[in-house]
């Protein structure tokens, strides 16, 4: 298995313990994890809370390289704050240091806000694909580039910036599996049955460039709330999902290791649908030596 999201820090504003790296493989052991990527966070003050900063990140998967995928953390208003800042040479820097990718973004600001925009479009000429964190509002005490009911936003992108491969991840996000979005639920996990004529299905059928992040609470909910549906929907998008955990905070419980390994026993989903989602879309995405 190769983790697309996981986290390291140093302490947490929140109470739950933080991974230090030790903890972070120790549970990869357990779950029978092979790689991770590790993404930084605190380029962004609305996720700051939880800071590990890039170079942190690419100092410990040059000491694991076998282990560990480095990815950059990069805010859209660097640099001057402008929708023509100039943000390669920041990101061909990274990519040189080994950094995969960009994220976990997680700027309060629209994604098709134009510094968002400016941002995006120059990760996809770097060849870097972004996961960024969906938040269902600009306001005080959120954090990730948010969209509206429908993620009309996020679309406005994916066609736009076809070069970028953008992965979505988080509540807002995954709420999107179904047609009928809560506007009261839509950042948290919804329950009950899947209501044909999701968002998100059309979206990933749509746009090549679109990826989703199966990582966390929210990513589980989805595949889980429906079980047949969940199953459906892994068969279907089975080139464009990304296993992960979300792995931060010391003894977290992860529930989606099983859930696959169960899945695939049973015969739920197909053995090459469970490889490309665990692992090898991971592999082709991120341009991994198999």
């Amino acid at each position: 298995m190769i983790d697309i999201h996981t986290h390291v820090g140093y302490r947490s504003a929140k109470d739950k313990a933080v991974c230090d790296e030790r903890e972070l493989l120790r549970q990869m052991d357990a779950l029978g994890i092979e790689q991770a990527v590790l993404l930084p966070l605190g380029a962004s003050p609305e996720c700051s809370f939880f800071w590990y900063g890039n170079e942190a990140v690419i100092q410990l998967a040059k000491r694991y390289p076998d282990r560990f995928i480095a990815f950059c953390d990069i805010d859209p208003r660097n640099v001057k704050n402008s929708p023509d800042s100039d943000f390669m040479w920041i990101l061909e820097e990274y990519k040189e240091a080994g950094c995969k990718g960009v994220g976990e973004m997680t700027a309060n600001l629209y994604i098709d806000d134009p510094l968002c925009m400016n941002l995006l479009r120059q990760c996809g000429k770097a060849g870097m694909p972004v996961i960024y964190h969906c938040a269902e509002a600009v306001r005080h005490g959120l954090y990730g580039m948010a969209d509206d009911i429908g993620l009309p936003r996020l679309e406005r992108v994916l066609w736009a910036l076809r070069e970028t491969t953008i992965v979505g991840h988080a509540m807002s996000f995954w709420s999107e599996i179904s047609a009928g979005v809560d506007p009261k639920t839509r950042g948290g996990y919804p329950k009950g049955p899947v209501k044909p004529g999701g968002r998100l299905p059309e979206l990933l059928r749509k746009y090549p460039n679109l990826y989703g992040d199966l990582s966390a609470g929210s990513g589980f909910n989805a595949i889980s709330r429906d079980p047949e549906f969940g199953y459906r929907f892994l068969e279907e998008f089975q080139d464009k999902l990304l296993f992960g955990t979300d792995i931060c905070h010391v003894n977290q419980k992860v529930e989606i290791v099983p859930y696959f390994k169960k899945a695939l026993a049973e015969g739920k989903i197909s053995k090459i649908a469970y490889n490309k989602i665990v692992r090898e879309n991971a592999i082709r995405l991120l341009r991994l030596k198999g």
